[in-house]
C-alpha cells in the first residue's frame, strides 16, 4: 500500500468525496471504501483518550440493547459451544458477557483495553467486531488477520453505520467522530464478501453478518 493507495483493496484509482473543517474523505473507484488519509488521524493517545469518554457498561439495559441486534441473529446461526472471539471489546466486554450466558466460549481482544496477543494465535467458530471496523488505520491488514483465525464455515459478525451516498455522507453525523476513519457501504462490504470467499447478509441498517465458505482458504 502507499499513500495514495485505498487502505483495504491498495487500488490507486481513488478520488476526492467530502471535505469539512478538519479532515478530508477519498473514496475508492474499485471498492467504494470512504477513508480520511492516513495525514490525518489522530495519534493513539489521542485516540484512546476519546475512547475513555465512551459509558457503555456490561450491565447498561439500552448498551444491550444495542448489542442484541448482532447478537441475536448470530446466536440463531451458532452451534452449540461455539468458540468466539470479540474483536475490539473496549473497557467493557458486553457482548462477549451476552454470549457466554447463551452457552458459547468466548476470548476478548483490544489492543487499547485487552492486549491479549495470545487471543490471536487460534482458529474461531465466529469472531464478532462491533463498532470497530470504522476505526481500522489499516483495514485490509485487520481483515486479513481476521479471516486468517476464522474457520471455514465460520462467522464474522459486524455493526457500522454505512455510508448511503455523497448528500447523505455531508450531513452525517457518524464522520464527525476523528476517531471514524473508513466508512464502509453495501457495495464495500460485497467487494469484502466477493475478496474473502463469504456470503453476506444484511440485517437491518448496521449489522452484517459474513459466513467463510466451507473449505475456501485467503487467496
Amino acid at each position: 500500500m502507499t499513500a495514495l493507495s485505498c487502505p483495504l483493496c491498495n487500488s490507486l484509482n481513488t478520488h476526492h468525496f467530502h471535505s469539512d473543517s478538519k479532515r478530508d474523505y477519498k473514496r475508492c473507484q474499485n471498492c467504494l471504501l470512504v477513508y480520511v488519509d492516513c495525514t490525518q488521524h489522530l495519534s493513539p493517545s489521542q485516540e484512546k483518550a476519546i475512547y475513555d469518554l465512551h459509558q457503555n457498561t456490561i450491565d447498561d439495559p439500552g448498551y444491550i440493547e444495542f448489542l442484541s441486534r448482532l447478537a441475536k441473529p448470530l446466536l440463531e446461526r451458532l452451534p452449540n459451544n461455539s468458540e468466539g472471539l470479540d474483536y475490539g471489546c473496549g473497557p467493557g466486554p458486553a457482548l462477549a458477557k451476552l454470549l457466554k450466558a447463551h452457552g458459547h466460549r468466548i476470548s476478548v481482544y483490544d489492543p487499547f483495553y485487552a492486549d491479549f496477543p495470545e487471543h490471536l494465535q487460534q482458529a474461531y467458530d465466529f469472531i464478532v467486531c462491533t463498532e470497530v471496523v470504522e476505526h481500522l488505520r489499516a483495514p485490509k491488514r485487520e481483515f486479513d488477520a481476521l479471516f486468517e483465525l476464522l474457520k471455514p464455515g465460520g462467522w464474522l459478525g459486524i455493526m457500522t453505520k454505512l455510508v448511503i451516498d455523497a448528500e447523505a455522507f455531508a450531513k452525517w453525523h457518524y464522520k464527525n467522530d476523528q476517531t471514524h476513519i473508513v466508512f464502509f457501504s453495501r457495495p464495500t462490504f460485497h467487494w469484502l464478501a466477493a475478496h474473502y470467499h463469504c456470503q453476506i447478509e444484511f440485517i437491518g441498517n448496521d449489522t452484517i453478518i459474513l459466513q467463510r465458505n466451507p473449505g475456501r482458504y485467503n487467496d
